[in-house]
């Protein structure tokens, strides 16, 4: 535990054109908070994983086509994981295993086609975006994430809604535009903690229980 008045310790590479980490980044053990942002990234060394106080790490907005195996050793992670607007095309099957402090991740703009069976082991998770991924469905496992807050698949080619969802009872946002939908399921009323649902550019019409849904204060776009 830190001691009462002790500064986060943080490194921010935010938009300096790197190509590469400096190796004495890794060398940083106390290290809390990594920012590697908006830079032309195409890899992260192996070395990462040594990095194991981190709280924090933004790898979003590069060019990363995978990531290391050794990411999946910084279970620490309690903040957030930011790897959007990358490359991606696959997720290591054991990245979450560790991880199940970690309370926001983002993977949107990617090129990912599925989601690892171990993303189940992030139960503290509270928001998760995936958009603008050709993911079609989402593995089993994801009905274990029951303290999200939100989730967001917009445009993610999904055929239809995922029945993990139904499990997800604390959702209080859920984004599902332009999936193409024609049918959603009326399960979905049965999640009494939304506040917002919105279902634009799918090919939906309103039925009844969106009409409860609303009268119970949640806002339903179509």
């Amino acid at each position: 535990m830190k001691a009462a008045g002790a500064s986060t310790i943080e490194l921010n590479f935010w938009r300096k054109q790197l190509t590469g980490v400096p190796d004495n980044v890794f060398d940083q053990l106390t290290l809390e908070i990594l920012n590697l942002s908006e830079n032309q990234l195409t890899s992260i060394s192996e070395a990462i994983g040594k990095l194991k106080n981190l709280r924090s790490l933004d790898l979003g907005h590069n060019q990363l086509r995978d990531l290391p195996e050794s990411l999946a050793l910084l279970v620490n992670l309690t903040d957030y994981l930011y790897l959007h607007d990358n490359r991606l095309t696959f997720l290591g099957e054991s990245l979450f295993a560790g991880m199940n402090r970690l309370r926001y991740l983002n993977l949107s703009d990617n090129r990912l086609t599925h989601l690892p069976q171990s993303i189940g082991k992030l139960i503290s998770l509270e928001e998760f975006r995936a958009d603008n991924n050709p993911l079609s469905t989402l593995p089993p496992s994801f009905a274990e994430l029951t303290a999200l807050r939100e989730l967001h698949l917009r445009n993610t080619g999904l055929c239809e809604v995922p029945l993990q969802i139904r499990n997800l009872t604390r959702l209080n946002f859920l984004d599902l535009r332009g999936n193409g939908f024609t049918v959603v399921p009326q399960w979905i009323g049965e999640l009494k903690d939304l506040v917002k649902l919105d279902l634009r550019w799918n090919k939906i019409k309103r039925s009844g229980w969106m009409e409860l849904l609303e009268a119970s204060g949640c806002r339903v776009l179509l």
